[in-house]
């Protein structure tokens, strides 16, 4: 089973990363299967259009954490199990560490409470590999700009500072499944670094 998941704050760089990994797994013979949280599935992109849109403001924290629950729920049974079976390798932009980080970290939510409910939605499933790509907050929010920002890009920067220290402290007690790198560095080291973890995972099939 490889299940890949690339977390951090948006403007960090998951997509480029996630396209330059599913090219070279690709390219030596592997099946990929890339997806995101939330969404992923028919439900998940509803549930995922109701979180984001700026119109609902007044959405609860707790809401906003089990909508994204329940999206990870559906995500998981219809669409990462399966392909895990069927002897894919997993790549998705945001996994159930997203919801402690922002839900626990920057709502202010409780931690270990989510974690259960998280253990519910995944059926105790784990990414074998969490790549987290660490920005100054100031950097990632320049690079995300200010026009078409969804409910969540609206946040503060102290919200996000908030957030991107929850995911260094779930990385630093998680060092075994974690890889944390400079996002700021070029795509083509990050590809590299990333590569090297990837690839001593699969070994000998690189």
């Amino acid at each position: 089973m490889t299940f890949i998941v690339f977390e951090g704050v948006d403007g960090v760089g998951k997509t480029t990363q996630i396209r330059l990994l599913r090219d070279r797994l690709s390219a030596v013979g592997l099946r990929v299967l890339v997806t995101r949280e939330p969404g992923g599935t028919r439900l998940g992109e509803i549930i995922r259009g109701v979180l984001l849109d700026p119109a609902h403001s007044e959405m609860a924290s707790e809401t906003e954490s089990l909508l994204y629950v329940a999206a990870r729920a559906q995500f998981v049974r219809e669409v990462v199990r399966p392909a895990l079976t069927d002897g894919m390798v997993v790549l998705s932009d945001r996994f159930a560490d997203s919801t402690l980080a922002y839900q626990g970290y920057g709502r202010g939510l409780d931690v270990g409470r989510l974690r259960e409910i998280n253990r519910l939605a995944t059926a105790g499933l784990h990414p074998t590999l969490t790549v987290l790509l660490d920005l100054p907050i100031e950097a990632a929010l320049a690079r995300t700009g200010t026009k078409g920002r969804d409910r969540l890009e609206r946040e503060t920067g102290d919200f996000y500072q908030r957030v991107r220290d929850g995911y260094l402290t779930l990385a630093a007690v998680n060092p075994e499944r974690y890889l944390v790198l400079p996002a700021g560095d070029p795509p083509e080291d990050l590809a590299a670094a990333v590569w090297e973890r990837v690839g001593g995972m699969l070994h000998p099939v690189q």
